[in-house]
């Protein structure tokens, strides 16, 4: 349409558009051919479609919503096009997972591999450094896995898919909280170690309370805390 063919008071056009009633019809036809496209599709692709989607899944997946979004309301496009755009997604994510599959570098060069963010009760900076998680990040998706200081954390990976796994402690340690600070009244229940103290920043732990000028040997910071038993 031209601008000047433009105007606010059109309400029929703004709701219905400028096609007939026949299209609303069709319309039920194309989203049901649209829907049953997807579902074979999602169904063809396995069933880590249905969980927390890989790089190669993910691509997938936003490329068949570009492709079979558009016939679904433009009536001059056809549904064969979209069919085509499915098949060969679907062909496509099945060579590269078979691919994957035989060989392992092939699945770390495309989906990345696994990285290792706390180790023995210690976070990893570089590794958080590298892969963009900061230590509230951290801190919050340890609260939620129920862990409130690194204490009680053996491993904690961060998964190629972007999920993050905890390997818990047999037996627990002092480390350092995982709560706000601005808890108070939380991070007072918490009982303080009286022998071990940590780095504020990587959690690293040193028997008997630090002079005030020593570094962190893991992360050269100068300030500690008292451990969280």
């Amino acid at each position: 349409m031209k601008s000047e063919e433009i105007h606010l008071s059109e309400w029929q056009r703004i709701l219905f558009g400028q096609v007939t009633a026949e299209f609303y019809i069709e319309i039920v036809i194309r989203v049901s051919v649209i829907y049953l496209i997807l579902m074979v599709s999602m169904r063809l692709m396995g069933k880590r479609m249905s969980s927390q989607l890989s790089r190669t899944e993910m691509v997938s997946m936003v490329s068949l919503a570009a492709a079979i979004g558009i016939p679904i309301i433009a009536p001059d496009r056809g549904i064969l096009p979209a069919i085509i755009t499915a098949v060969v997604i679907v062909c496509g994510q099945w060579i590269i997972s078979k691919w994957a599959a035989h060989n392992s570098r092939v699945e770390t060069s495309i989906n990345d591999d696994f990285t290792i963010l706390i180790e023995d009760s210690v976070m990893q900076l570089d590794d958080m450094q590298q892969t963009r998680v900061t230590s509230e990040r951290l801190f919050a998706q340890l609260r939620a896995l129920g862990q409130y200081h690194l204490g009680t954390v053996k491993r904690l990976y961060l998964e190629a898919n972007g999920a993050f796994t905890l390997i818990p402690q047999q037996k627990s340690q002092p480390g350092l909280s995982v709560l706000p600070p601005w808890d108070k009244e939380f991070c007072e229940q918490q009982k303080r170690s009286v022998d071990t103290c940590v780095c504020t920043r990587c959690g690293n732990r040193k028997v008997n309370p630090p002079d005030e000028e020593e570094e962190c040997p893991n992360c050269l910071n100068r300030t500690w805390t008292y451990a969280i038993e």
